[in-house]
Parts: C-alpha cells; structure tokens; sequence
C-alpha cells in the first residue's frame, strides 16, 4: 500500500470556524465543564471536611464502623464511575453524531475548494474512493 500523503493545505482555521464544529466544541464545554466542577468540588469537600471537620468525619454511618467519612471516600469511586458512564453516553449520543457532521461538512467544503476528484479526507491524508473500497 503506497504511503498516504499528508495534506498541508487544509484549512484548519475555516474547519474551526463551522457551525459544526463550534456546536460539537459547545456542547462538550456544556457537559465537560459542570462536570469538572463537580467533581472539584465533590473531591476538595471531602479533602476539607476530612482536614477541618475530624468530629463530623468520625461519626458512624448507618452501621458500626462505617463512618462518614468513608461513606465520603467510596463515593468518590461511584461519583467517578458515573461521570465516566455519563460522558460515554453523551458521547454516543450526541458527540459523535455532531462530529460526523463536522467531519462531513469539511469533506464537503474540501470537495467544493478542490473539484470532485474522488478523494476524501481522513484524519490527515487523502484517500481515493479506490482505497476505500480496498479497506
């Protein structure tokens, strides 16, 4: 199989510019940042309260030996595991549909800029519709 050849000239800037990027990176922040602060803030809660609330830390929880605070502490590990099952979800239904769109539409702003000569983009080469069909 012949090297793929790189693309210099795809317009990076005007594929940033789209409506369809800027929805896919919008979206993302809208999920990625609330996301991030929560777990912040539900991380560095549990660091200050162990550091300055030792008495409300110590006190048993539901049953014998279990204290709040490590009712706190194996929280951390489901809080985590449900950020991640709740991005992945996002991601598949949201995320990746709105990447293909702008993977398509540069496709298509390529395709207009350069003639239909049955190439296509894919993550940094062209590849003819004879490759693709040999993938």
């Amino acid at each position: 199989m012949a090297e793929a050849e790189h693309r210099s000239d795809v317009e990076w800037q005007a594929i940033e510019r789209s409506p369809e990027f800027r929805e896919l990176i919008r979206r993302k922040k809208a999920f990625v940042v609330p996301a991030t602060l929560f777990f912040m803030a539900w991380y560095f809660g549990f660091i200050i309260l162990a550091g300055y609330a030792p008495d409300f830390m110590g006190r048993e929880f539901i049953t014998d030996g279990l204290t709040v605070g490590y009712a706190l502490a194996l929280s951390q590990f489901v809080m985590t595991w449900v950020l991640g099952w709740l991005y992945l979800r996002r991601a598949d239904n949201t995320f990746d549909p709105l990447a293909a769109r702008a993977r398509e539409a540069a496709d298509a702003a390529y395709a207009r800029g350069r003639g239909t000569d049955g190439q296509r983009f894919r993550r940094g080469e062209v590849v003819t519709e004879d490759e693709e069909a040999r993938r």
